[in-house]
C-alpha cells in the first residue's frame, strides 16, 4: 500500500486552499465523506490516526501523512486509541494528475498524463514536468519545521497571511516533493535529468549521439532509452522541441531574420529550420510570424 504514488504535472503548481487542525480523543474516528473536491493532506502529529480511501486502508502515526484524492471517499477504519492531533491542508490544481500503484508504472503512464494535461491545463510546451510524492510518506525534520513555520503565519494580518501561507505551503511541497525523490529515483533517472539540463544549457551548440556519449560516458541507446523513460522522448527529440519552443518566442519577439534565427538555435541551414518548423507547426516561420501579428 505504501508504494502508491501521485503524480501531478506541473505547470501548473499545485495551490494552497485551506488548512487547519483536529484533536481526536480516544475512541473517536475520522468522519466519512464523499468527493470533497480537494486534495487533503493529513499528517500526525499526534497519537495515531486509521484511515481509508475507497478499498484502501492506512495505519498513520506521528510525523507521517497520507494525501487524499479529491474524489474518493474518505473514511476513518477503526476509532483512536490514544488522543491524537492532526494537521489537514487542502489544496488543488488545474494540471493533470493520476495515483499509480509504483513509479514504474507513472514512467509508464508519463506520456498519456502529459496529453492530457496539454488540454486540461491549456498549456503546450516543453517546460512541462512531474512532481512524484508517495501517497503515504514520513515526513523529515526539515518538513515538519516547515509546517511549524506554516503555522506561525496565523499570526499575520489577513493581507499578508494568504500570501505567505502559498508560498510556505510550496515550500512545503517541494521538500517532500524532494525527499521522496531520493528515495524513488533510480540512476537512470538522474541521469535522464542530467541530460535534461545539458541539453538545456547547450542548445544553441551542435549536440549530437557522439557528444552525449563523450559527455555522459554512455552509449547512446541507453541514454535514449533512460531519456525516454522519464521524458518520454530521445534527446534529440528532446533537443528539437526545445528548439523549436525557442524559435516561437524569437519569431514573436523579435524582428530578426528566418536565417539569425536558425543560427541562433543552433540549425545547420535557414532550410533545415524552416523544414523543422513546418512539420512540427503546420505553417512556415515566416507565415506563423505573420499569422500571428495579422490577428492584432
Amino acid at each position: 500500500m505504501s508504494d502508491i504514488i501521485m503524480h501531478f504535472v506541473t505547470p501548473p503548481i499545485p495551490y494552497f486552499i485551506d488548512s487547519g487542525k483536529h484533536t481526536f480523543l480516544p475512541r473517536e474516528r475520522h468522519v466519512s465523506r464523499y468527493s470533497i473536491s480537494v486534495f487533503d493532506i493529513i499528517i500526525v502529529t499526534r497519537g495515531k490516526l486509521f484511515i481509508g480511501e475507497n478499498d484502501n486502508e492506512w495505519v498513520i502515526s506521528k510525523d507521517e501523512a497520507i494525501i487524499l484524492r479529491p474524489d474518493a471517499h474518505h473514511f476513518g477504519t477503526a476509532p483512536c486509541e490514544e488522543e491524537t492531533e492532526i494537521t489537514w491542508i487542502h489544496f488543488q490544481t488545474f494540471g493533470a494528475w493520476d495515483e499509480m500503484k509504483t513509479i514504474s508504472d507513472c514512467y509508464d503512464n508519463q506520456i498519456a498524463l502529459f496529453e492530457k494535461h496539454k488540454q486540461q491545463a491549456y498549456l503546450n510546451h516543453c517546460e512541462v514536468n512531474s512532481i512524484f510524492i508517495p501517497k503515504k510518506l514520513k515526513l523529515s525534520s526539515q518538513s515538519m519545521n516547515d509546517l511549524t513555520q506554516f503555522y506561525s503565519l496565523d499570526k499575520d494580518p489577513r493581507s499578508l497571511r494568504n500570501w505567505r501561507k502559498q508560498t510556505a505551503f510550496q515550500t512545503f511541497m517541494q521538500n517532500i516533493n524532494h525527499d521522496s525523490a531520493n528515495s524513488i529515483h533510480s540512476t537512470a533517472i538522474h541521469l535522464a535529468e542530467k541530460i535534461e539540463l545539458f541539453i538545456r544549457q547547450n542548445y544553441t551548440s551542435k549536440i549530437t549521439n557522439s557528444v552525449l556519449k563523450a559527455e555522459f560516458n554512455y552509449h547512446p541507446n541507453y541514454l535514449a532509452k533512460c531519456m525516454l523513460k522519464v521524458y518520454g522522448v530521445t534527446p534529440m527529440d528532446y533537443l528539437l522541441q526545445y528548439r523549436f519552443e525557442h524559435a516561437k518566442k524569437l519569431l514573436l519577439q523579435t524582428d530578426w531574420s528566418i536565417a539569425r534565427i536558425a543560427d541562433e538555435l543552433g540549425f545547420s541551414t535557414p532550410a533545415y529550420f524552416s523544414s523543422v518548423f513546418t512539420n512540427k507547426q503546420g505553417s512556415s516561420p515566416a507565415n506563423f510570424r505573420k499569422k500571428r501579428f495579422s490577428d492584432f
